[in-house]
């Protein structure tokens, strides 16, 4: 009898409890998922549950991250929201959590899997033809461009550079994409991508840069040769550096995701379905085009940095 009591409380407190949703980022060092995490904490707090935030330091590493997925399922989670580092590498460790009863909602990054809840994300595709296009007016509509891409197998960083790859040879026919290098999710590496480029090509007219790291080694590169507003720049994502350099002339235009709201939708699924509500299975989110003049209004400012115009 004494058993039998011990497992009714111990049932009893488990019921009791908030539910439990862990987060599992790409990676905790990018301001992405700074802001991603802003806003899956939010979505916690008011959804009533409660959030454990686990993810690698670095988005190369899959098996970090397939770590913390089976960590989080050995622990008992009621549910998980993944930014998966590889489309791949993280279907059978997902499938895991799924076959023990674990919802699971994919944001910012796709995986090859049909049973998650929701998934979350920036249109990518889309945004990658807006830099296109994009790009393609900043030089005339002809010349010769360049692309530093992300990593091999990420999803979100893949789409954005197919549809920059598709969009290009079809509107713009007399506008090259003369080099592509992949800086591997690294600044440094990136710089040194961005750098083969220029000096392969010094009659580039244009770069897009596909992520922030991307975005960062890009706008070094550029600096460094003193080709601010000569070699015209498309950037992704967001940062303190991002904001500088479209300031000073070295980025023509940002597009930026809104990561606060991924974070927040992520969790709001998760917290829906437990609920033993039906969230909507896709929510892909546009990408905003941000040039110099944009960076004075308040409600730009607010999605760059979430959270600081209210402190």
């Amino acid at each position: 009898m004494v058993a039998g009591g011990v497992l009714a409380l111990a049932g009893a407190c488990r019921r009791s409890r908030q539910k439990l949703i862990g987060v599992i980022p790409k990676a905790t060092s990018h301001l992405f998922f700074v802001a991603v995490h802003a806003g899956a904490q939010q979505a916690a707090l008011d959804q009533r549950v409660e959030m454990l935030w686990n993810g690698p330091n670095d988005e190369t590493d899959h098996a970090r991250q397939i770590q913390i997925v089976d960590a989080m399922v050995a622990r008992g989670v009621d549910a998980i929201a993944i930014s998966a580092t590889d489309e791949r590498a993280l279907v059978a460790p997902i499938e895991r959590a799924i076959a023990a009863g674990i919802p699971v909602t994919v944001f910012d990054s796709a995986v090859n899997l049909e049973g998650y809840v929701s998934f979350v994300a920036t249109d990518n595709h889309n945004a990658g033809c807006t830099a296109a296009r994009t790009l393609a007016g900043l030089i005339g509509g002809r010349g010769k461009v360049g692309m530093v891409m992300q990593k091999p197998g990420g999803t979100s960083t893949g789409l954005r550079e197919r549809g920059f790859d598709e969009t290009m040879p079809r509107e713009f026919p007399t506008v090259a994409i003369a080099a592509r290098q992949y800086g591997m999710a690294d600044s440094a590496r990136s710089r040194a991508a961005a750098e083969n480029i220029l000096t392969a090509h010094p009659d580039l007219g244009g770069i897009f840069a596909s992520s922030e790291a991307a975005s960062i080694g890009a706008i070094q590169a550029i600096r460094g040769r003193r080709l601010s507003g000569r070699v015209k720049l498309v950037t992704f994502d967001s940062s303190e550096l991002h904001v500088e350099a479209l300031r000073d002339g070295t980025i023509d235009v940002m597009l930026v995701q809104d990561p606060y709201r991924i974070g927040y939708e992520a969790v709001k699924s998760l917290a829906e379905k437990l609920a033993g509500r039906t969230p909507a299975r896709r929510l892909e989110l546009p990408a905003r085009s941000i040039v110099k003049a944009d960076l004075d209004r308040p409600e730009t400012m607010e999605l760059l940095f979430p959270g600081r115009l209210k402190k």
